[in-house]
């Protein structure tokens, strides 16, 4: 063969979707494997939907074909909050959620989230990656038969929508708001009335007056689900979600039945779903928001006697937490260490070049 026509040859093979090319001889031996997935989300809300979509195309391709995961949204194979419970089960393979979902089982699934007045997106993937994070968070979802890996991150989130303006803690009494997870907790605390609901129940609670406010993720999937036709007041920042992470379950059982080379291929595309979600957030918000505030919306910062009254209420709630719930309790010491020495060199580094950059004209 001549050179050229060989290079020729393998550029139109570069071309080619990696799962369309010839498996590797070693895969060729292997079984074929269909999996399914439960998300918990919307396909409407396509950057947290889509993180399951990479992990599916990236272990496809990465396995010549030979490895498949079918993604469901949420609620076409189980209602969106219940896809811990399905994935432990074995009513699908592998899920896709966020652990302060299931805090009415235990409280410190919020780890694997996110803490309020917690860790931003760098600091939840240093916890998960190489602080002793995913050693401890599997200790935990072992208990439920499930394997968990990180699997996204929007990055810090906004405050919320409200109807009318949030400006003291008197105006927080009674308000209904939809906020999961310990958030949700701590806003009770100050007075509210938190409610959990999948991302595509919110517009309709919103609309009908159940909801007196709201909060979801950031700019480009509020502006997408509509908040801003019914409440104006868009809050920052959200305390509750710092660097919030999303995660893959998968059932252990079907986990180690799988070859070696596919449970590789899942770890890896994982860890690609995990960068590109911020990457893409952080892309997107920007436009977003100033999409928002040409149509009339209103940004506000959180009054500060509401942040030091949640801030307070927080600490009270892991000390009292930790007293009481052993597994809470393990995880909570080494993390506060963590996140304590986290926040001493990023308000050094991190903070002092943001603040000169985003404040200094």
């Amino acid at each position: 063969m001549q050179r050229r026509d060989f290079l020729a040859g393998a550029g139109v093979a570069a071309m080619l979707p990696l799962a369309a090319q010839a498996a590797p001889p070693e895969l060729n031996q292997l079984p074929a494997i269909r999996w399914r997935l439960a998300s918990s989300f919307p396909k409407s809300l396509d950057i947290i939907y889509g993180a399951a979509e990479t992990l599916s195309k990236r272990v496809a391709a990465l396995t010549g074909g030979k490895f498949k995961i079918r993604v469901f949204a949420g609620g076409e194979l189980v209602p969106g909050l219940q896809v811990l419970d399905a994935v432990g089960n074995g009513t699908a393979e592998c899920g896709h959620s966020a652990g302060y979902y299931y805090v009415g089982k235990n409280l410190a699934l919020a780890f694997d989230t996110a803490m309020p007045f917690g860790l931003t997106a760098r600091q939840q993937n240093a916890w998960m990656y190489a602080g002793g994070g995913i050693e401890a968070l599997r200790a935990l979802y072992a208990k439920y038969n499930v394997l968990q890996f990180p699997g996204g991150n929007t990055g810090t989130q906004m405050g919320g929508w409200f109807r009318k303006p949030i400006k003291s803690m008197a105006d927080l009494r009674g308000l209904k708001m939809r906020i999961p997870g310990i958030g949700g907790q701590i806003m009770a605390k100050l007075g509210a009335v938190p409610q959990t609901l999948p991302g595509g129940d919110i517009y309709p609670a919103l609309e009908r007056g159940a909801l007196d406010a709201a909060e979801w993720v950031g700019p480009y999937d509020d502006e997408k689900l509509g908040f801003h036709k019914i409440a104006k007041h868009y809050y920052y920042p959200g305390w509750w979600e710092g660097g919030p992470q999303l995660s893959f379950y998968v059932n252990q059982v079907s986990w180690k039945a799988l070859p070696e080379q596919y449970r590789q291929a899942f770890e890896v595309a994982t860890a690609e779903a995990n960068q590109l979600m911020l990457a893409q957030y952080d892309a997107k918000n920007p436009p977003a928001l100033l999409r928002l505030a040409g149509q009339g919306v209103k940004l506000h910062p959180f009054p500060k006697d509401v942040m030091l009254a949640a801030r307070r209420a927080t600490f009270e709630l892991y000390e009292a937490e930790a007293k009481t719930n052993p597994d809470f309790a393990a995880i909570y010491r080494p993390w506060k260490l963590f996140r304590d020495t986290q926040f001493q060199w990023f308000k050094v580094a991190e903070a002092a070049y943001s603040n000169f950059n985003y404040y200094v004209k």
